[in-house]
């Protein structure tokens, strides 16, 4: 691997005082282009942010120019505390987004979760995010009253449903956010919840959706 895509372990601080891992992947300055934040899947079905898609993306983002970042979730591994039943999981999404601004300013910034995550990432109004992913998302971790407030917020969505995906079908998942401000989905065709074999489909998607949110380039001075 190039030294400037090397992995580099951290530590996150949440607002409630836990400690949590996390694990950061820049590409050189240059060659940012934006930002993403990593959430993985359940963990009390076994998610952790080396669960497959999150891997995934964890690799082939920065590739793309964009600095990604994955951590676990609190009682996940190495980090502290417990399960928080999706409620205290918010602190831990605004924790890694401190953290990776903290080390790049480039944007936009994304914020991605998958299953769990992306349920997750539906609570976090955070006004440095520039848009959210969100992958398989089951929308029943919380009751459908917390995601109000991303749904109705102005900055665009993307839902990546899988074709067959087991806890939210693509028709459902479009009939949940009719109603909802600059959303898209997204179908993967042939894929289930887990995305065996389908990851670089909803890579692409990322970077392409990454790639719709950045800024337009100056001007060329006139000659």
């Amino acid at each position: 691997m190039p030294d400037d895509l090397a992995t580099t372990s951290l530590r996150l601080a949440t607002g409630d005082g836990l400690n949590l891992e996390a694990e950061v992947r820049c590409p050189a300055t240059a060659e940012t282009v934006g930002a993403v934040v990593l959430a993985h899947p359940h963990p009390l079905h076994g998610g952790s942010m080396a669960s497959l898609v999150t891997s995934e993306l964890f690799r082939v983002l920065p590739e793309s120019g964009l600095a990604a970042l994955r951590f676990n979730f609190r009682g996940v591994g190495g980090s502290e505390g417990s399960h928080g039943h999706g409620v205290d999981e918010r602190l831990d999404v605004e924790a890694a987004i401190d953290a990776l601004t903290e080390r790049t300013d480039r944007r936009p910034l994304v914020l991605c979760g998958w299953s769990f995550g992306a349920d997750v990432s539906l609570t976090v109004l955070d006004d440095r995010l520039d848009g959210w992913v969100l992958i398989a998302a089951p929308m029943r971790i919380r009751p459908t009253a917390d995601y109000a407030a991303v749904a109705r917020d102005v900055r665009p969505k993307l839902l990546i449903v899988p074709e067959h995906d087991e806890f939210r079908s693509p028709a459902s998942a479009r009939e949940a956010t009719a109603t909802w401000t600059n959303t898209r989905v997204e179908v993967v065709a042939g894929a289930d919840h887990f995305l065996v074999g389908r990851t670089d489909a909803a890579a692409r998607l990322v970077i392409e959706f990454a790639a719709s949110l950045a800024p337009p380039p100056p001007p060329s001075p006139n000659c």
